[in-house]
């Protein structure tokens, strides 16, 4: 397996596990995958700067936020910045009872020393139909 492959692999890792948590509404697993200087912007245009104003956020809104579906990630797009910095498009969809919503985040990541990568800049946009 090349460096390539590897380091996509675990980018969409990361991914899965932000659908993982977001499903378990595991605030503590789906902050751990943010880089400490992170920014974040939420569906809404709330900006949040750094861990702790993301962890705040995600711990009052996730453990108590009320969907009737499930809700699913996919990459779709990775593009290489550079060798430690990748560009990542998302698809996200909100699946219920009432139909589908969907999201488009980008998530810029970064890979730390020990090869882990993280989220450290975020977006996520919400799709509009019609």
């Amino acid at each position: 397996m090349t460096t390539e492959t590897a380091d996509i692999q675990a980018i969409e890792q990361v991914v899965a596990t932000v659908e993982r948590t977001q499903r378990a509404k595991d605030a503590e697993g789906f902050l751990a995958l943010f880089h400490p200087d992170a920014l974040w912007t939420t569906a809404h245009g709330e900006v949040l700067i750094g861990l702790n104003a993301i962890a705040e956020f995600t711990r009052a809104v996730l453990p108590t936020a009320s969907w009737d579906g499930e809700v699913t990630y996919e990459v779709v797009h990775t593009q290489s910045l550079r060798p430690d910095v990748a560009a990542v498009k998302v698809r996200q969809v909100y699946h219920s009872a009432e139909g589908d919503t969907e999201g488009a985040p980008l998530y810029v990541m970064t890979k730390q020393e020990d090869g882990r990568w993280l989220l450290h800049a975020c977006q996520n946009t919400g799709v509009r139909t019609g």
